[in-house]
């Protein structure tokens, strides 16, 4: 019986019509390569079931000791929160970090391409990112060992809130509290087509819970606001000087809770007497400046995350895992 043949670079080259050198810049600078041509290499590399040399010392070597995380928006504190819990799971497991960063679906379709081809990576986080069911059966038939945060595929390990809840939680607050006139001002319509945008579940909560206590929120209390101080702070602003302003505002994250607070500050808006403000997330920050806020355990799902990925990297026959962490109310003096 004749042995099956390996295909090699030439193959690949031949097949998606690109020079060797080409194809080598898909492989170790994908981000560098226009998107179309990335593609058609790809899509060659895929048909043929070919191996970079890479891959295979990789293999032969078992493991690299480096975890990769994808993430968008790498200086926002939650995402800084996220990756705290990764560290703190994989120092102990004397694993080195790498760090993705990603500003666009160019972006995140040439790493999700790449990585699980090159395996120069020996498991995959990804945070808040969007993938494409291709991208995702990529990384399963690859092998490459990988958690979701904020998103699900049912071939992947994942982590993920319910957002929904997360609504419902704060409109029973502020219903509780006597508020009838509330606001909410978020990333409602954010440009981005590659990250999660958990913030129309939280309005969708929000107004569910708002509803079945006979309160409706209107659209003129309803703001579109970006995660910019600048932005977040117009939108406080005009939720603030309408003739009639909300007696109580939900933030869709502490950041824009913090905004929001500024502004009924220079407004000699007292909180809460005046004006109730929540947000969303829990960061240090939310601690330190005593906000009511949802928590959400970022550090946990950090490192939840990393300890799956250690295991299924130890024991890739272990079952994959679906996780919901459960939120939490956490009242403070902005409520």
């Amino acid at each position: 019986m004749q042995k099956k043949r390996i295909p090699n670079i030439y193959d690949v080259a031949k097949t998606s019509g690109v020079s060797i050198s080409t194809i080598s810049r898909v492989l170790n600078a994908p981000d560098k390569v226009n998107p179309e041509t990335r593609r058609r290499v790809i899509s060659a590399i895929d048909k043929l079931g070919f191996i970079p040399k890479a891959e295979a010392r990789a293999h032969a070597m078992k493991n690299t000791n480096r975890i990769g995380v994808l993430t968008p928006y790498f200086t926002a504190p939650s995402f800084v929160q996220r990756l705290r819990g990764v560290v703190a799971a994989l120092s102990k497991a004397n694993y080195e970090l790498v760090i993705y960063p990603v500003d666009s679906v160019e972006h995140l379709q040439a790493y999700t391409s790449s990585i699980p081809i090159m395996r120069n990576i020996d498991g995959l986080i990804i945070m808040s990112l969007a993938i494409e069911e291709k991208d995702a059966l990529r990384l399963h038939d690859n092998s490459m060992e990988t958690v979701l945060i904020e998103y699900a595929h049912p071939r992947l390990n994942n982590i993920s809130i319910d957002d929904v809840q997360g609504g419902h939680l704060v409109a029973k607050h502020l219903i509780e509290k006597g508020h009838t006139r509330v606001a909410f001002l978020g990333d409602i319509e954010p440009p981005e087509r590659y990250a999660i945008h958990p913030v129309k579940s939280r309005l969708q909560g929000f107004k569910e819970t708002l509803a079945s206590a006979d309160i409706s929120l209107q659209k003129k209390y309803i703001v579109q606001a970006s995660y910019s101080q600048d932005e977040s702070r117009q939108a406080a602003y005009h939720l603030l000087t309408l003739s009639k302003p909300p007696t109580a505002i939900f933030a869709a994250s502490d950041i824009q809770a913090a905004s929001v607070m500024k502004v009924a500050r220079q407004l000699k808006i007292r909180i809460p007497e005046d004006m109730a403000v929540i947000g969303f997330d829990d960061i240090d920050m939310a601690d330190h400046m005593d906000i009511t806020t949802i928590r959400q355990n970022l550090d946990e799902s950090g490192r939840l995350a990393a300890e799956i990925l250690l295991s299924r990297i130890a024991e890739p026959s272990r079952p994959l895992q679906h996780i919901r962490l459960p939120l939490t109310l956490i009242e403070r003096l902005t409520t």
